[in-house]
């Protein structure tokens, strides 16, 4: 239980700096220019970690999923393309609205329904608390006025 939990602190602490940048920067004409500019930063650290790890069978791998990668790929875009769209709009603290969205579409919607991963008591009172987190987060936001 302890590598999962590390690992998706890496993922949180990542995203954090991703939404300390985005909500820092300042609104540019282009919407895309930021997202571009940190992706190229993301590519190069991938070329640099892919070319490090590479391996005999990394063509193989790669024409083998090419159709996975392209629908993650666009799965980023989608996810920057809406970061940057209510992070610009509403502010880095509405993150809490997408990660619990983010529960229902990815535990939910890919885990359970689409690869039949486990599904247990626990799990399901997790999703009736982040449909609650959405309600709550979405009142919330109706009385501060955003």
């Amino acid at each position: 239980m302890l590598k999962p939990l590390l690992f998706a602190t890496l993922a949180a602490i990542g995203n954090a700096m991703f939404a300390y940048g985005q909500r820092g920067a300042s609104a540019p004409g282009n919407p895309f220019l930021f997202i571009f500019g940190a992706t190229c930063v993301c590519l190069i650290l991938l070329v640099g970690a892919t070319l490090y790890y590479r391996s005999a069978g990394d063509m193989a791998y790669v024409a083998d999923n090419a159709g996975l990668i392209a629908i993650s790929g666009s799965g980023f875009f989608l996810t920057f393309v809406g970061f940057f769209l209510l992070y610009t709009n509403y502010g880095a603290s509405q993150y809490a609205l997408y990660a619990a969205i983010s529960i229902l579409t990815t535990s939910l919607g890919v885990g359970v329904l689409i690869y039949r991963e486990d599904f247990n008591i626990y799990k399901v009172a997790a999703m009736v608390l982040a449909i609650a987190a959405i309600v709550l987060f979405t009142y919330g936001n109706s009385k501060s006025g955003l």
